[in-house]
């Protein structure tokens, strides 16, 4: 029997909690730098290249450390890697209020993402090993509430914040907030280490770096260079031969870095596979609501992180009461009830247009954050529910890199047919404008009329006409992404149906743990 089944469920709960402050702010900083770019580079004195890599940097240690955290657990303790990699976090946050040049920015908040980058599969893998398998539900149910509140209140408390301070206090707020998770983790996170960790693998660390470097930051630049440029190009090469060794290495080492073995777990396979999608459906419409809310709809950094303020916080009210349903029904009902709804409201979302109503867009974002909590945490659990124990540490990195590749893949590949889509609806509506009936010409004689006349008038009319054929583009674009991310979301069905149809029972440990 799992050793915590034969521990009264008592003391998880503080824990969970601790965990939860400290993933919040990992993941704030993941969005809340959005709002102060512009500020940061005019206070740097910067281009937008340069500045680009405040975000750039930290997302890229991020990945690149997210592997190491499985056998630094093993190997140091997951409490003391936890306390290491808060400290390394405030430490980042701290250096990065006092920079002085945009070249030490860029350097802390690298620090920065190796903190977070260890922290948050950290977290996961102390709350499986700490918390009994029956309630483990509603102990992730709370901790995904940061997963869902920090994203989402970035962009706000980012504004906020550039609004009535300096751009330095979007870092310093880290210092009290990580100061208080390291005093009280002192004290309620308990010791877990391995008996036998191994000696670190090398090549396994060494090929993960390379190919996630590669991948994340060609992910990162394709747009700006073109996918075609031959530096994406390299890069895309370098991080599938990087893959290729990666995996031969960690499938024939006896200790490999990421346990790749964890797949021949169903539960595990099928739970990664529905995270996969419902990450990717997620992220899009976190990613392409803002941007219709201010590009089409003409709204503020802060109304817009108002707007979506109240999917973030039904999100964050529901997580404990998914988290109990999954304790009681398992993954299954839970994650087919979550994707096919969001999958319906995705579709949803391809019916936007110019005249579309502020608030019946916000009521469809909120809507939308309702059923969230039903797939990432559900798949989350179901992907876990048969690792024994030794293995937690490993299988929770090995999640969490998924996660992360899956995310920013799929952002990629919609941003990409968004400007593909963009394109060719500009020239669809360019040709509409360039029609010579005399309906078109009518029309643009009055439009130039109303701009007060004669050549004047006429240039006014076209500019007009053609930044409102721009705008019509980008909404239709906008509703072509929708419309494939809905596709996207009902393919997440197939692995969802293969679940097991109730709650999981706790796997078996091994002779000796």
């Amino acid at each position: 029997m799992d050793d915590r089944e034969s521990e009264p469920s008592r003391g998880w709960l503080p824990l969970v909690l601790i965990m939860s402050i400290g993933g919040l702010m990992a993941l704030l900083d993941s969005s809340i730098v959005a709002v102060a770019i512009s500020t940061i580079m005019n206070a740097f004195n910067t281009d937008e290249g340069t500045v680009q890599w405040v975000s750039t940097a930290y997302l890229l240690a991020l990945g690149i450390a997210t592997p190491l955290s499985g056998w630094l657990g093993d190997r140091l303790g997951l409490k003391a890697l936890y306390l290491g990699s808060q400290a390394i976090f405030v430490s980042g946050s701290l250096l990065c209020s006092l920079s002085w040049d945009i070249d030490v920015l860029v350097f802390a908040r690298v620090v920065q993402g190796l903190g977070a980058g260890l922290s948050m599969p950290t977290a996961m893998a102390m709350i499986y090993r700490v918390v009994p398998r029956k309630e483990i539900g509603s102990a992730m149910g709370i901790f995904g509430i940061a997963s869902f509140i920090g994203p989402a209140l970035g962009p706000t408390v980012g504004g906020l914040i550039i609004e009535r301070a300096s751009w330095q206090w979007i870092f310093t707020i880290n210092l009290p907030a990580g100061a208080a998770v390291l005093a009280l983790a002192s004290f309620f996170v308990p010791e877990s280490r391995a008996k036998d960790p191994g000696k670190l693998d090398l090549a396994g660390a060494a090929s993960s770096t390379v190919m996630l470097f590669c991948f994340l930051f060609a992910l990162s630049k394709g747009e700006d260079w073109g996918w075609g440029d031959e530096r994406i190009v390299l890069l895309l090469l370098a991080a599938f031969f990087a893959f290729a060794l990666f995996v031969a290495v960690e499938l024939t080492v006896e200790k490999p870095l990421l346990e790749l073995r964890v797949f021949k777990y169903r539960s595990f396979a099928l739970g990664n596979a529905v995270l996969v999608v419902s990450m990717v459906g997620l992220y899009v419409g976190t990613f392409y609501f803002p941007l219709y809310l201010q590009k089409v709809l003409g709204l503020g950094a802060m109304d817009t992180g108002l707007r979506m303020t109240p999917a973030a916080l039904i999100s964050a009210a529901l997580m404990p009461l998914t988290g109990k349903l999954y304790d009681k029904v398992g993954a299954r009902p839970l994650i087919l009830f979550g994707l096919s709804t969001l999958a319906a409201l995705t579709f949803q979302f391809r019916t936007l247009d110019l005249t579309t109503a502020t608030a019946t867009v916000t009521l469809w974002i909120t809507l939308r954050g309702a059923v969230s909590p039903f797939t990432n945490i559900p798949a989350q659990n179901a992907a876990m529910a048969d690792i024994p124990t030794e293995l937690i540490s490993r299988a929770s990195a090995l999640t969490n890199v998924v996660a992360r590749i899956a995310s920013s893949f799929g952002l990629t590949v919609f941003t990409s047919m968004l400007t593909t889509r963009q394109a060719f609806h500009e020239a669809r509506y360019a040709w509409t404008l360039g029609a010579q009936d005399l309906a078109s010409r009518s029309a643009l004689g009055s439009l130039a009329s109303a701009f007060g006349g004669g050549d004047r008038g006429m240039s006014a009319a076209l500019a007009w006409l053609h930044a409102a054929a721009a705008k019509l583009a980008f909404v239709a674009s906008i509703d072509d992404v929708f419309y494939a991310a809905g596709i996207f979301t009902v393919a997440g069905l197939v692995p969802a149906l293969l679940l097991k149809k109730k709650a999981p029972e706790p796997p078996p440990a091994e002779a000796g743990t």
